[in-house]
């Protein structure tokens, strides 16, 4: 048995309860957990902000060691720590076949697969965004698991599964930020925590935070903020204002509101870019008139999983940590065990914190 954070239903409290894993058939892997990210997009799924089969066991974030592989898996063999990847792209789908592999149409196949079944009434589970990362062990395949980089400690190493490679691949990627440009991100959760620290490495002159949050400026700033501003009706203002009246050069949106997406354009300068990384509800218009467009020649782009190739960017980023230009560590508050899952949903619907970190 395996305990697991399971998911009965849309818009029900998660329950920790006893499962039971096949063993890994061709092409499938097992992992035990090391820790797992308590990301927003969990509580979207929970909430049916995004739609999954359930009951499921939710958790997409995550690193482990593999325990067993199924016939034909050869990139990683029991013992090796591994991150978990939540999107595998096919390689075939015409986005794939354009490079665009963070919007391959089959990435999410996995989720109404049966995963596993509850241990009290054998009822059966799917895997939430493919890999249940919400459990003590899970079982995958061999394309949902990328080994661990050299040097990455495998605790730290479950928040590259989708904080970091989203939040860097937000600034790098899609706002594609250059030396010297200025910046605001909005929303200093676990994603946002990772865009400033990447707005950082990128070389930004300016790096401004903005969270609904006071109590967040001490962990934006450590993150790379050279200035912090709590949301407010006049937040565009005050960010132009702290840019010449001009505006930043980029914004990275990483709450999904229509308000926050609204004011993140009207932060941006003339000729600026607005990247949407925070997954807003079906509810969320976000309103512009014709004239606006022409006038500002600003651009709006959406942004999923940062826009990334985990095979090709998680080099990348374990450069980065071990050269001290990235800190891990710098995007969780706090460290929890998988019981105190509930919880860290109701510290993210309130705003409080960066990443919680399941350690197992």
């Amino acid at each position: 048995m395996v305990r697991a954070a399971v998911l009965p239903a849309v818009g029900a409290p998660l329950e920790i309860t006893g499962i039971e894993l096949p063993e890994p058939g061709p092409g499938r892997v097992r992992v035990a957990l090391a820790a797992a990210g308590v990301c927003h997009s969990d509580l979207s799924l929970s909430n049916g902000t995004m739609r999954v089969p359930v009951p499921a066991v939710l958790g997409h974030e995550g690193a482990g060691t593999v325990t067993a592989v199924g016939e034909g898996v050869t990139h990683v063999a029991p013992g090796d720590g591994v991150v978990l990847n939540w999107a595998p792209s096919c390689g075939s789908c015409h986005a794939c076949t354009l490079g665009e592999v963070w919007l391959c149409a089959n990435a999410l196949n996995g989720a109404g697969a049966v995963h596993a079944r509850r241990t009290d009434d054998g009822s059966e589970l799917h895997p939430g965004l493919n890999v249940a990362a919400f459990a003590e062990e899970t079982v995958v395949a061999a394309g949902c698991v990328l080994p661990v980089p050299d040097g990455i400690p495998l605790t730290d190493a479950a928040l590259l599964g989708c904080a970091v490679l989203t939040g860097y691949g937000a600034v790098h990627h899609s706002a594609r930020l250059r030396e010297g440009e200025t910046v605001a991100v909005f929303g200093a959760g676990g994603v946002g925590l990772a865009a400033l620290q990447a707005a950082r490495i990128a070389g930004a002159s300016r790096i401004v935070a903005v969270d609904v949050s006071p109590q967040k400026e001490e962990l934006a700033r450590r993150a790379g903020a050279t200035d912090y501003v709590v949301a407010s009706e006049n937040t565009a203002r005050e960010i132009r204002a702290l840019t010449g009246k001009q505006g930043v050069d980029a914004a990275i949106e990483c709450v999904g509101r229509a308000t926050t997406i609204r004011t993140a354009w009207e932060s941006t300068r003339r000729g600026g870019r607005t990247t949407v990384v925070g997954i807003g509800g079906k509810d969320q218009q976000v309103t512009f008139n014709a004239l606006e467009l022409f006038h500002w020649g600003r651009t709006l782009s959406g942004c999923v999983y940062g826009n990334s190739d985990p095979a090709r960017d998680l080099p990348v980023l374990a450069a980065h940590i071990r050269e001290g230009r990235l800190d891990l560590g710098a995007l969780v508050t706090e460290r929890i065990t998988l019981d105190g899952i509930p919880a860290a949903f109701d510290n993210m619907i309130a705003g409080k914190g960066g990443r919680a970190l399941v350690v197992f």
